[in-house]
């Protein structure tokens, strides 16, 4: 939205007494522009825990009491069966739901649903954290002229499920130029 838009639509939500307005959603940026995703209005942008990320957001959590859901975004090589791997390597009791393969703006994106006890590990070096009930969200993009990024979704089972739509939605808004 454009600066004089914003300021439109603010005095408008003033003057009419209402100050709720829907804030524009932010649009991310990858492999130097070559392509780029819709970041949900309703995911709080956060500095990345690890350079690697690209992106990081706080997913908000289903309710009082539960932990919010991070997501993050980060460009990556690797098979794609040795990433997925991986990530049910980072479950105890992983229960694994059959990988989706779907076309997103030409593009193939591998569709990953996977949950159990997650052992979140935030450095190289630093102790895992066991976290009970939890469920992560996967999509590994693949692209010829931008390489393969990761959209990662981990949280609680019910936060997870509860920012569902929102991730499929900003995975479906993949443009690649």
């Amino acid at each position: 939205m454009r600066r004089n838009q914003f300021l439109a639509a603010f005095v408008a939500a003033i003057a009419f007494g209402s100050a709720s307005f829907a804030a524009e959603p932010e649009k991310l940026e990858l492999s130097d522009g070559k392509m780029s995703l819709v970041a949900p209005e309703t995911w709080k942008k956060v500095a990345p825990k690890v350079r690697i990320i690209d992106f990081e957001f706080e997913a908000p959590a289903a309710a009082e009491g539960i932990d919010a859901g991070r997501v993050t975004i980060m460009g990556a090589g690797g098979s794609i069966e040795a990433n997925v791997d991986r990530w049910v390597g980072q479950f105890a009791g992983a229960v694994k739901q059959p990988m989706k393969e779907e076309k997103v703006a030409g593009q193939t994106v591998y569709l990953v649903d996977i949950s159990g006890d997650f052992r979140d590990q935030r450095g190289p070096f630093a102790q895992a954290e066991i976290k009970k009930d939890y469920r992560m969200l996967g999509a590994i993009i693949k692209t010829e002229k931008a390489g393969q990024y990761f959209i990662k979704f981990t949280g609680p089972k019910t936060t997870v499920g509860h920012n569902e739509k929102a991730f499929k939605a900003m995975v479906d808004s993949l443009e690649v130029k």
